[in-house]
């Protein structure tokens, strides 16, 4: 059987998002939560290995390419796979709290200013009913949009390339924020991760996930 997927080291220290997320959390989300997503999808393309040739990516962004049985674990495990993968790697502790260069003249094009932005953001990430996420995505087309996603449901399944986001699972943020889901929002855009942010804009995904 070809080597099944792994689990990506997280790119910084589990402390190194304090005070915004807390060093329990990260830990608990990287190595439990998303552990236990990654073995769900193993076992689930176990059931035809030849897809192990594929990345994550790739099966999550065409589940209808693979076979029946497993499109839905490949959407909501292979998604969860990916989704947190991105959401780490869209995050930095050593962020400088607003993007630059083509990224940011096209945020302001969009939304008017990087304040109103950050307004829009948070109110869709507030009134995501339940589990998701929050993104901003960019159109085939170039245009950005803020999209919520339901489950593990994953924007790059949509045709859309995904800048950032923001993981609104209580399991984000329960252990530091409680019921407070607009804080743990706040505290967010201190450590988006822009530079990854406009390398996405710019340069698509390309291998660069999982």
């Amino acid at each position: 059987m070809p080597n099944q997927f792994q689990l990506v080291p997280l790119p910084y220290a589990y402390n190194a998002l304090e005070p915004f997320i807390d060093e329990e959390t990260v830990h608990i989300h990287h190595d439990k939560h998303q552990q236990a997503y990654l073995d769900k999808f193993n076992a689930a393309i176990g059931r035809h290995p030849e897809l192990f040739t594929q990345t994550v990516t790739q099966l999550v962004t065409n589940p209808a390419a693979v076979p029946l049985d497993i499109r839905q674990d490949v959407t909501n495990q292979g998604g969860g796979v990916f989704n947190h993968t991105f959401f780490w790697k869209s995050l930095s502790p050593t962020s400088r709290k607003q993007p630059q260069g083509k990224l940011a003249d096209a945020i302001t094009k969009t939304f008017t200013s990087f304040e109103e932005f950050k307004t829009q953001f948070k109110q869709h990430a507030i009134s995501n009913f339940g589990s998701g996420w929050t993104w901003l995505v960019k159109h085939p087309n170039g245009d950005l949009q803020i999209i919520n996603t339901a489950n593990q449901d994953s924007p790059i399944s949509m045709n859309f390339c995904p800048l950032i986001t923001i993981d609104l699972w209580e399991h984000a943020y329960y252990l530091k924020y409680q019921n407070k889901r607009p804080d743990f929002i706040d505290a967010y855009f201190n450590i988006i991760n822009w530079e990854q942010a406009e390398e996405f804009y710019e340069n698509g995904l390309g291998n660069s996930i999982c």
